[in-house]
């Protein structure tokens, strides 16, 4: 049985009369953190017991532990540590004097704050948390001191206090809260299960519940990447996010200097759920859970990332808004780019199809990135992947200018849509040229911005013009007839007078693939101009630009137009050149209803004219 020897009973100092009303009210955006708090606490007086006995040579054995007890009857939840335990004179010093202080300074500083979720955390005032959930706190501590008697402290929530001697045998302390009556669900094994398993599922030392063992004391970033395997970085993966996809790649960071920073880091598989613009990194100091919204320290473009970051030395009794400013959290958010970026490179050289096969979910953040930081980018500009239209094969862009077949090349060929540039692409096929894929929303940017970065290359879309490689060089075109007209410009005057369209471009080449009678060419700069202008608004209102029109000379069915024309078949001669024109022009552009119609009925009308005795 408990017996008290004496009693002192005492006022805090304080200079805020309302302090604990303003405690109980909002010291914590979530009450539930006195619990962390309170934890966090014992789990300190163990590192210093362990401390005290390796300096001292105390040759203490015991079983570190901390143990949460419930008690319903009495209404109490404890919580109980075998630590380095205090005397009367030190609970005097760091609860009535440091911690209430400690408390006191906190409140006036962030008593105004508006949002105080702003506010990430602040361990130094642990204890009266408790406050925020209870109407009277109890200490009963003994010091691991020779001869030292036990300690009873009690506050019901004023600014007064009872310190007595107390009979107590075992070394450590005990927290007892006598809960309020409208905070009995912290007597609830399921609901402190939640909790602990929330913030503390990580702490080094052993927490107890209900005789179970809450928490892993031993997470993955507080061990060497030497000694992990794929399968232990996924299992803690699964562990973080429960029915999850594996990861797509992950980095573990161990860095000691210029500041701590531990933490495993995860790019998931990104599904249409999954929100790209929330934080979903847990943040930890000393193991211990502070937050799962800490995008101060992740860079806007790496947002997907999921993972842990313990980060002891972070100021994290601050608002959010000056920790955006700390030079700290700059250096941190550019270590983690630099790793991000070395980890890519590492993907890329270890196995290209391998890497390949995740560059569809990461690769828009990726560009997003060499955009917004030059490091980034100067990192990854020779690793970033673009898939070879008609192949499942990946390229760089200095492999593909490498293997191009034009000397010197600087043109890369792009296609934005494999379906509708199909014509096109066949001829590029056709001739052994390779064509980039750039279909995401992102590329019509970052296409400029590379060519803003190397003013040597160019993108150019597959119809945007004809490469001297599909062309045939031959001195036919200059052959003149009896009307002094060359071949190219009799079928330019042809189009030109059939078409009636006076602002038609018409070009007159000879294609090394003689199956395309046609096709529309429109200009990389003034298509680049118009795409620009959808984007500011209805405001600017500039009319499409036609594409220009190339005949294919080599064609036969250009050559029986003017086999038509010569044999003054001009009916047919005008059926098939028009038929020739919205065959090409269908390649980029969707027909209103009018002229669809008319499409349709002109090739009813060829197909009526086919006779099977032609031939």
């Amino acid at each position: 049985m408990t017996k008290n020897k004496s009693t002192e009973q005492g006022t805090i100092s304080i200079h805020s009369e309302n302090i604990f009303p303003i405690i109980k009210k909002w010291l914590y955006s979530e009450k539930e953190v006195f619990l962390r708090e309170l934890v966090s606490n014992a789990v300190d007086a163990i590192h210093k017991m362990q401390h005290v006995n390796l300096v001292e040579g105390l040759q203490i054995a015991d079983e570190y532990r901390v143990d949460v007890l419930l008690d319903k009857d009495n209404k109490t939840l404890t919580i109980k540590d075998n630590g380095i335990g205090m005397t009367a004179d030190e609970i005097r010093r760091y609860i009535n004097q440091i911690a209430f202080s400690s408390a006191e300074e906190f409140v006036e500083k962030f008593k105004d704050l508006e949002d105080k979720s702003q506010i990430i955390g602040h361990f130094g005032l642990g204890f009266y948390s408790a406050f925020m959930v209870s109407k009277k706190v109890e200490i009963r501590s003994l010091s691991y001191q020779t001869d030292a008697s036990g300690a009873h402290w009690s506050c019901d929530g004023s600014t007064s206090y009872e310190l007595a001697e107390v009979d107590k045998n075992e070394r450590g302390t005990e927290i007892i809260l006598n809960l309020d009556d409208d905070e009995l669900e912290f007597l609830e094994p399921v609901r402190v299960r939640e909790v602990l398993t929330k913030y503390c599922n990580f702490l080094p030392i052993a927490i107890h519940l209900d005789g179970d063992v809450v928490n892993d004391q031993n997470p993955l970033w507080t061990r060497m990447a030497s000694e992990l395997s794929d399968d232990d970085y996924k299992d803690f993966y699964r562990k973080l996010y429960p029915f999850s996809d594996d990861p797509l790649f992950w980095i573990h960071l161990n860095i000691d200097f210029p500041f701590n920073l531990k933490g495993i880091l995860y790019f998931p598989k990104l599904t249409t759920e999954f929100d790209v613009t929330k934080s979903h990194i847990k943040l930890f100091c000393n193991q211990v859970f502070v937050s799962d919204n800490c995008a101060e320290l992740i860079p806007e473009f790496l947002t997907p990332l999921q993972g842990c970051l313990d980060a002891p030395d972070l100021p994290l009794n601050v608002s959010r808004s000056y920790l955006q400013n700390d030079p700290q959290v700059r250096k941190i958010r550019d270590v983690i780019t630099s790793r991000v970026a070395g980890k890519l490179i590492e993907l890329d050289k270890l196995d290209r199809k391998a890497f390949s096969a995740i560059w569809a979910d990461i690769h828009t953040f990726v560009k997003f990135g060499m955009m917004r930081d030059d490091k980034f980018y100067e990192k990854l500009n020779d690793h970033m992947l673009f898939a070879l239209s008609g192949s499942d094969e990946w390229t760089t862009l200095p492999e593909y200018l490498e293997n191009s077949s034009a000397a010197k090349a600087t043109s890369i060929y792009y296609t934005n849509d494999e379906v509708a540039q199909a014509t096109y692409l066949k001829l590029f096929k056709a001739q052994g040229l390779d064509v980039l894929v750039l279909d995401d929303q992102i590329d019509s940017h970052f296409m400029q911005f590379l060519e803003m970065k190397n003013s040597e290359i160019h993108f150019a879309r597959v119809d945007a013009d004809v490469t001297e490689n599909l062309l045939e060089q031959t001195a036919a075109s200059d052959l003149v007839d009896d009307e002094g007209k060359t071949r190219d410009e009799r079928i330019t005057a042809l189009f030109k007078e059939t078409l009636q369209d006076e602002n038609l471009e018409i070009r007159v080449e000879r294609l090394k693939d003689e199956s395309v009678p046609a096709m529309a060419l429109f200009s990389e700069q003034d298509r680049r101009f118009q795409e620009m202008t959808r984007t500011l608004g209805k405001e600017i209102s500039i009319p499409d630009k036609a594409p220009s029109l190339l005949i294919n000379a080599s064609s036969p069915v250009v050559q029986n137009i003017l086999d038509l024309h010569a044999k003054q078949k001009t009916e047919d001669v005008e059926l098939l050149v028009a038929q020739v024109y919205d065959l090409a022009m269908l390649t980029c552009r969707a027909f209103d209803q009018e002229r669809m119609v008319r499409f349709l009925d002109r090739s009813n009308q060829l197909l009526a004219r086919v006779s099977p005795d032609e031939g």
